[in-house]
């Protein structure tokens, strides 16, 4: 039987520190094969315009199994 290497995304929560982050994705039996960043803004009025803001960022790391 063939093993199916099905990747998988795993965010850092918040309040999650990168580190606990990748230590649950070894738990699950995953490694990291590459990291996205993804900024977030917020709408923000000033002088009666919508202006976005930076307001933080998401990181998320693309997963694969780690090989036995």
């Amino acid at each position: 039987m063939k093993k199916t290497n099905k990747k998988k995304l795993y965010e850092v929560n918040e309040n999650e520190t990168l580190s606990e982050c990748l230590d649950r994705m070894s738990k699950d039996g995953y490694t990291p094969t590459r990291r996205l960043e993804k900024p977030i803004f917020k709408e923000v009025m000033k002088n009666g315009e919508v202006d976005y803001e930076p307001a933080g960022r998401q990181i998320v790391f693309e997963a694969k199994p780690i090989d036995s």
